[in-house]
């Protein structure tokens, strides 16, 4: 495909503008390291744009220091781009963590507030960080989150990311990435590392 050039154009009506403007639905799945990477390497691009990005934690525990948090923080305060809010819900969900009944909570909590920002507009960008995981078990309907994507006014663009995105999730989404794992030090025994993983 040519640079900037789509291999086909639809007969739908729609101006080249109108078609470049429309929200995206963007899910980054797949059993790779670089899903959350990836959706803030796209939520830097919107910080530049000037656009609002809401950052919605689901899945990770609330008391991990992510990197990212703290460079979007850093930029959302600085005045030059756009406003960065970070949202943990409750207190996440960890490898570790036992309490499953409240996290499941936690996680329905998270997606009601989400509902709520995205009728008032609140974002130009959401990042549903590991948002995969609650609709893969149950804990948060998958025909509700696209219905309420397809339904959301304005030209809000989402970012899912997280492993098992329901398959009608990825068929519901304007561009899906499958981040597949060639190999990982994990794999030799080498745990996480700082500025690696986190």
């Amino acid at each position: 495909m040519p640079q900037g050039q789509p291999s086909s154009v639809p007969d739908d009506g729609l101006t080249t503008r109108q078609r470049r403007n429309r929200p995206l639905t963007i899910v980054h799945t797949g059993i790779g390291k670089g899903k959350s990477t990836a959706a803030f390497g796209l939520a830097l691009r919107a910080w530049n744009q000037g656009w609002p990005i809401g950052v919605f934690q689901f899945v990770k525990s609330a008391k991990w220091k992510v990197g990212e948090e703290r460079a979007l923080r850093v930029l959302g305060d600085s005045g030059e781009g756009g406003t960065v809010a970070w949202h943990k819900m409750g207190e996440g969900w960890s490898w570790v963590q036992r309490d499953i009944a409240d996290s499941e909570e936690a996680a329905r909590e998270g997606w009601e507030q989400v509902k709520r920002d995205l009728a008032a507009e609140t974002y130009q960008l959401y990042v549903l960080d590991e948002f995969a995981y609650p609709m893969h078990w149950g804990w948060v309907d998958t025909d509700e989150v696209i219905q309420v994507l397809n339904d959301r006014p304005g030209t809000q663009h989402v970012i899912i990311t997280g492993r098992n995105a329901p398959e009608k999730l990825v068929e519901a989404a304007d561009l899906v990435t499958d981040m597949s794992k060639v190999k990982h030090p994990m794999d030799a025994g080498q745990k996480g590392q700082r500025g690696i993983e986190w």
